[in-house]
């Protein structure tokens, strides 16, 4: 093989480089903007922001995210020009922009390394289970601001009124009147003691004989059926605890922090 041949190659090779390689710069940005490249990185940071919000990353809004992009940079440039960067109060805002990144990747830092595992999930499930087990009690009731009318209505019932008809025309309670007064299932330690504790002596279909004072007023309770507690399985509240116990673990390094921290300041409440 003689040089000339040996050469022929060699040439053709690094013509090829020195074609491609503005390609290759060209795709990596995704504008040029008064002769500056606008740089794809940017929308790739845009959409992660997106992603991280929870967003789903359509075609659509990747072709959002480089118009932005784009604008931005037509936008800066002018700001640049008119020397707005050297600004007192710009200055102050990047400083405090600084500080919000700064401590936004911080968090997501510590999110990325204290993941939430299925076992820890898991546990607080038990924990909210065991707390919610027990009686369920599905009752009705009639809520007036005047014993002699709670005694007057029950006069009625036991003549033949209809308990539900009587709950929406007279009773006080916005919140079940218009049902008939039911207050669909709940444990008793959910209503004041007054009223829980007159439901659970019911039986089912049973009716108070006398009405039950609260600091609402003057109550009839009808008991409609009891329960046993029901609870959601764990799979359909998995991402809520996953989520509940997320944010302990970020609000107890944030307090882990600030208690290590040495400054004279005394935050409020302190």
């Amino acid at each position: 093989m003689t040089r000339k041949t040996f050469a022929a190659p060699l040439s053709a090779a690094v013509l090829a480089i020195a074609v491609l390689s503005p390609l290759a710069a060209q795709a990596q940005n995704i504008a040029i903007v008064n002769g500056k490249a606008v740089p794809k990185s940017r929308v790739d940071v845009l959409l992660t922001q997106a992603q991280r919000a929870g967003q789903q990353i359509s075609p659509e809004m990747q072709g959002m995210a480089k118009d932005e992009v784009v604008r931005r940079e037509i936008f800066a440039q002018e700001a640049a020009k008119r020397g707005i960067a050297q600004q007192a109060d710009y200055k102050a805002q990047m400083e405090l922009a600084r500080e919000s990144i700064l401590i936004r990747e911080l968090f997501e830092d510590h999110k990325r390394k204290n993941p939430v595992t299925d076992a820890e999930a898991k546990a607080e499930y038990d924990k909210f289970k065991a707390q919610s087990a027990g009686t369920e009690y599905r009752a009705r009731h009639i809520l007036v601001e005047q014993e002699a009318e709670a005694k007057d209505l029950i006069a009625k019932i036991k003549g033949g009124a209809k308990f539900e008809d009587l709950a929406k025309e007279k009773s006080k309670d916005p919140g079940s009147g218009a049902n008939g007064g039911d207050l669909d299932f709940a444990k008793p330690e959910n209503y004041v003691p007054e009223f829980g504790q007159a439901m659970t002596k019911l039986k089912k279909g049973e009716m108070t004989e006398t009405p039950i004072k609260t600091q609402f007023g003057w109550h009839i309770i009808k008991l409609e059926e009891t329960r046993e507690a029901q609870f959601p399985e764990f799979d359909a509240v998995k991402g809520e605890l996953q989520k509940r116990i997320g944010q302990a673990k970020l609000q107890k390094f944030q307090e882990e922090l600030m208690k290590a921290a040495k400054t004279d300041y005394k935050f409020g409440g302190q």
